[in-house]
């Protein structure tokens, strides 16, 4: 009888274990299937800044700021993209009229979170464990023959 308790114990924690080494597993694979839909959401807001910034319509000339972009219906994310730009402009030679051509450097950055905020990063959730946030930035150059 007691080798049969003593058997009964350790197939339970047998079980137990396995079973909690599975669930760790499939949250483990949610979270990098979640960390890859950031990641390519936070790919896609630095190339809409990108966009932006380049075509000159990213909150007035100067691209200052940031907006967030709602893809909560099609990825289930948001994205805050921000853009700045370098204060010096920089010299890159010559036209072929003697005119000088400067370059200005812009910085994209974007953060793509599945929090329940406005905006990312959500600090509030960021703590939960289905939270997922990841951020790109890219830095981009103009030639701007109007400075």
């Amino acid at each position: 009888m007691i080798a049969a308790i003593v058997v009964l114990v350790m197939m339970a924690v047998l079980a137990a274990a396995v079973t909690r080494l599975t669930w760790t597993q499939q949250v483990s694979s949610a979270q990098d299937v979640m960390g890859a839909r950031a990641f390519q959401a936070a790919n896609a807001g630095t190339e809409w800044g990108m966009y932006q910034a380049l075509k000159g319509s990213w909150m007035g000339s100067n691209c200052a700021g940031s907006q967030t972009l709602d893809l909560t219906s099609s990825m289930g994310f948001k994205v805050t993209v921000s853009c700045t730009t370098q204060s010096t402009a920089y010299n890159e030679g010559q036209d072929a009229s003697g005119t000088n051509l400067t370059t200005r450097l812009y910085v994209i950055d974007a953060v793509a979170c599945n929090g329940s905020a406005a905006s990312c990063p959500d600090n509030a959730n960021s703590a939960g464990m289905n939270y997922v946030e990841r951020k790109r930035q890219a830095i981009i150059s103009s030639a701007d023959p109007g400075f």
